[in-house]
């Protein structure tokens, strides 16, 4: 009665040049898992995107919204030059505030 040796088919195969047709369990296991990280980290990336982008539009408007209050200023006091601690006009050293 003949004794097999552990890999002796796949020895044999190897040597009539017979390639394997899968990977292995574990190895089809360790690659699902490395893709499933890599879509996870891509739709991660993206819903960070899609903030981005919305914090963009808001940080524009708000800009939009701070210059229209300068010209305000400018057209109501001559500057836009005010302390937003605690809104003091600075019309600089030629211009005096009214009494």
């Amino acid at each position: 009665m003949a004794t097999k040796t552990k890999g002796t088919n796949a020895k044999i195969k190897e040597l009539k040049g017979i390639k394997p047709e899968k990977v292995t369990d574990e190895q089809l296991g360790k690659i699902q898992k490395l893709v499933d990280t890599i879509n996870r980290a891509q739709m991660d990336i993206g819903a960070l995107e899609s903030r981005k982008h919305q914090a963009l539009h808001f940080l524009a408007g708000t800009n939009d919204e701070l210059q229209l209050m300068q010209d305000e200023l400018m057209k109501e006091y001559g500057t836009n030059d005010v302390n937003i601690q605690d809104g003091v006009i600075n019309y600089g050293k030629d211009v005096k505030a009214d009494s």
